[in-house]
């Protein structure tokens, strides 16, 4: 089960990887920082840490996870590249949370680093040749993934949690501030 919302990992997967069908991966990762920065532009201290239920994270976890797991992209990606075929371990993405105190985590600070990482794995992914975009590795819960996979699986993964977060603009904020500072970006 993935995040207890009853999905196997291949239903998530699969949920995550609709999101962008047909659209340039690395064009969606490009856009994604200024994307997060809108989605949380406006926002007050008490709506970054409004959670929609118990076990759910709110923004300002949300955009702490996004910058850690853009840190764990970052590795898997050069790992791939320095040892193809190498097992790609998983991680408790609740325990990180927990242990990186997402919830005490500055929005500013996650958004800076999230930003960084995902300007420096772009400027790798644009240089790989054919053949490296088809290098692997093997993920524990996903099973075999080439760093193509891994760019897609990113793309959708953040769209993922964008939609969290308008969610939680629309639960937290007036319907005309929030859309409009989102429409703004």
């Amino acid at each position: 089960m993935v995040d207890g919302v009853g999905e196997t990992q291949a239903e998530y997967k699969a949920r995550v990887l609709s999101y962008q069908t047909g659209a340039d991966p690395l064009a969606l990762q490009a856009a994604a920082p200024d994307k997060l920065a809108s989605l949380v532009m406006g926002m007050s201290p008490s709506d970054l840490d409004w959670c929609p239920a118990s076990g759910k994270w709110s923004a300002r976890e949300i955009v702490a996870h996004l910058a850690d797991d853009e840190l764990v992209g970052a590795y898997r990606i050069r790992l791939i590249l320095s040892a193809p075929g190498t097992p790609i371990q998983a991680f408790n993405q609740d325990v990180w949370a927990r242990t990186g105190r997402y919830n005490a985590t500055d929005v500013g600070e996650s958004l800076e680093l999230f930003r960084v990482l995902r300007r420096a794995n772009l400027a790798l992914l644009r240089s790989l040749g054919p053949a490296e975009w088809e290098m692997s590795g093997v993920h524990a819960e996903r099973g075999t993934e080439s760093l193509r996979d891994i760019a897609t699986y990113y793309a959708g993964h953040d769209i993922n949690h964008f939609r969290q977060l308008e969610s939680i603009r629309r639960s937290t904020m007036p319907a005309d501030e929030g859309a409009a500072d989102a429409e703004r970006q």
